[in-house]
């Protein structure tokens, strides 16, 4: 919602501004329809050239984050505070065989199928059941060091895969100047190619040129750069329930207390999506 009010607001500026302050915006939108299909054709023509399908998929995706923002709310992170504290509460009391049918077969475990919006998270779910493999068929003998490390490096490992839109967005980003620059150059050159026209048509031509380099500014600077930094927001921001997995799952290899557990991983949830104390805990009492 914000990504569009922020356009509305950026283009009312630019443009209003333009025009209250005396500009005539007729030659401005005459120009931009021609610069904008050599200025997005060329970027459209880049980017397909320096990423793969897969990639490119990505980056459709990225755009789509930039407006409907995080995916997990309050609930979701009071959600996986129950989910793993449950699993590892099973583990502790229960022992590692009545843990095995819930992690091998998520889908049809009766604890997952309370959440079925972390259900549809592949790689929250991995993270947790291919962990709690790891503990079941070692039957607690791992070093939760290297449980962690393990751990340590999945996240990693999907962040740098995660994060490849912001990446190809400000990539975007960076090149949009140099290609209004193209536009501006190509525009030059089709008025030196008039140059014994009046005066008139040749300052049209040169202002038409000029429309390029500053679409190619206002969409580098005020668009895609934007849209870049907000992409790389909201993925850090949906990563962030990993970080709750994890801790719940080494703080209870560790051997600490389950509510110590709990409360170290609900204090490092971020205050917008922090669940209460209260909330956490008289959830768990209930369950």
């Amino acid at each position: 919602m914000f990504a569009g009010i922020g356009l509305v607001i950026l283009m009312a500026m630019v443009f209003g501004g333009f025009a209250i302050t005396g500009g005539d915006l007729g030659p401005v939108f005459h120009a931009i329809p021609h610069e904008m299909l050599i200025i997005g054709g060329a970027a459209v023509g880049a980017t397909v050239a320096g990423n793969s399908m897969k990639e490119l998929k990505q980056l459709g995706g990225g755009f789509a984050k930039v407006f409907k923002g995080p995916k997990y709310n309050k609930k979701d992170y009071l959600d996986v505070i129950f989910l793993v504290s449950t699993l590892m509460k099973k583990l502790r009391t229960e022992g590692p065989v009545a843990l095995e049918p819930h992690i091998e077969d998520p889908k049809a475990s009766t604890l997952f199928a309370e959440y079925p919006k972390l259900l549809k998270d592949s790689t929250l779910i991995h993270m947790i059941t291919d962990t709690l493999r790891l503990v079941v068929i070692s039957s607690g003998t791992l070093d939760p060091m290297a449980v962690e490390d393990v751990m340590d490096n999945a996240l990693k490992t999907h962040h740098h895969d995660e994060v490849r839109p912001a990446d190809a967005i400000q990539n975007l980003a960076d090149s949009l100047p140099a290609l209004g620059i193209v536009a501006a150059v190509l525009g030059v050159v089709k008025t030196m190619g008039s140059i014994d026209k009046p005066p008139a048509i040749l300052g049209a031509m040169i202002g038409s040129a000029l429309v390029g380099t500053f679409l190619g500014i206002l969409l580098a600077y005020g668009i895609f750069g934007p849209f870049a930094s907000r992409c790389k927001q909201v993925i850090e921001a949906d990563a962030a329930i990993y970080g709750v997995v994890k801790q719940i799952i080494i703080a209870s290899l560790h051997g600490h207390p389950l509510p110590l557990v709990i409360e170290a991983a609900r204090s490092g949830i971020t205050h917008s999506n922090q669940p209460a104390f209260a909330d956490v805990f008289d959830g768990m009492r209930g369950r």
